[in-house]
């Protein structure tokens, strides 16, 4: 079984969620830690470690829990009356990844094992097609650490499936900055298994600007003319050049989501900037590796673009990428007007 310790100091205390917070003249952060027994987050979709739980920079939050409550029952997320429930798999908060390519699930039989990076070791219950919003029992999750350095938490993860043939040695730092309202999410994934690591990652960026409603108040603007794969729910959100724009501010059960490309192979294209020009708050986000695709998911309480990368790694070969995220406090919309 997995253990963990943070700081030096062992965590899990009965009915406590273990986290740790960052702060500078600027910027607060409250951060969940990973934990097999009691951390916030123990599905098998995202990668554990560096889930932002709150962000609040400049009079403006950024990130919060998205979801009334958790449920084991629901399978992806559940909409009705006041409240938003999530399944197990998708009840993650703040900038989390994923991993989309399970590795060895395929050439594993029912009751083996296989791994996903930023989880673990997972086992392969039946014959089934993967689903990340399934639930998968967690053989082991590694020996996870995590250390305070300066104004950072560096994440660290170890696994080796002698069963699968996969291993791997995963690192993330997430580093404020001194005096400024920017965070850097640092990785590196290093192969110590046999086989080639073969996958995409994406960041769900799960915002919740100033708990406000995605609406006409947002606007997501891309360094590129969008072109659309799957457009978005015509009545709801429309591609305009190379802005993404809300028609009516979403409620009840409505859901936005689209895919696009026209972007190009450099990683200018990667800057991604949202705003809500009502109460003046802002993010740019941008990473240092080319787009592989991109897509847009939202409801009612969240507004999630999800900007993919492709992650490729020969045995005993190390891969690093590197995402950082700009807050800026714009001024509201009744500010401008006096």
């Amino acid at each position: 079984m997995s253990s963990f310790a943070v700081l030096g100091v062992p965590i899990g205390a009965k009915g406590t969620v273990p986290h740790e917070e960052l702060s500078n003249s600027t910027t607060k952060i409250k951060i969940y830690l990973p934990d097999h027994a009691s951390g916030f987050y123990r599905g098998t979709r995202f990668d554990w470690s560096g889930m932002i739980a709150e962000l609040r920079s400049q009079g403006h939050t950024y990130f919060s829990q998205w979801f009334s409550r958790s449920d084991p029952s629901i399978h992806d997320f559940s909409s009705k009356d006041s409240e938003i429930i999530a399944g197990p798999c998708t009840a993650a908060v703040g900038p989390v990844e994923e991993f989309t390519a399970p590795l060895g699930y395929d050439e594993a039989k029912a009751g083996e094992t296989f791994v996903k990076i930023g989880v673990g070791i997972l086992r392969k219950p039946d014959d089934a097609k993967y689903d990340s919003l399934r639930l998968y029992d967690v053989v082991d999750s590694g020996n996870w650490q995590a250390v305070k350095k300066g104004n950072g938490i560096e994440f660290s993860q170890k696994i080796i499936d002698s069963s699968s043939g996969y291993g791997y040695s995963y690192q993330k730092t997430v580093m404020l900055k001194h005096d400024r309202p920017v965070i850097v999410i640092e990785h590196k994934l290093m192969n110590i298994g046999k086989h080639r690591i073969q996958t995409d990652v994406y960041d769900h960026n799960f915002l919740t600007i100033d708990n406000q409603s995605p609406g006409p108040n947002f606007t997501i603007t891309l360094p590129f003319e969008i072109a659309p794969v799957h457009p978005p729910e015509k009545d709801l959100a429309e591609l305009r050049g190379n802005q993404i724009v809300y028609l009516k501010t979403l409620t009840g059960q409505d859901r936005v989501y689209a895919t696009m490309r026209g972007f190009s192979d450099s990683s200018k294209d990667y800057n991604i900037h949202i705003e809500n020009i009502r109460t003046g708050a802002g993010v740019t986000i941008t990473g240092d590796h080319a787009l592989k695709n991109l897509a847009l998911w939202s409801i009612r309480s969240v507004l999630a673009v999800e900007p993919f990368i492709e992650v490729s790694v020969e045995p005993g070969q190390t891969y690093t990428w590197t995402y950082e995220y700009a807050f800026r406090s714009l001024g509201s919309v009744q500010e401008k007007q006096q």
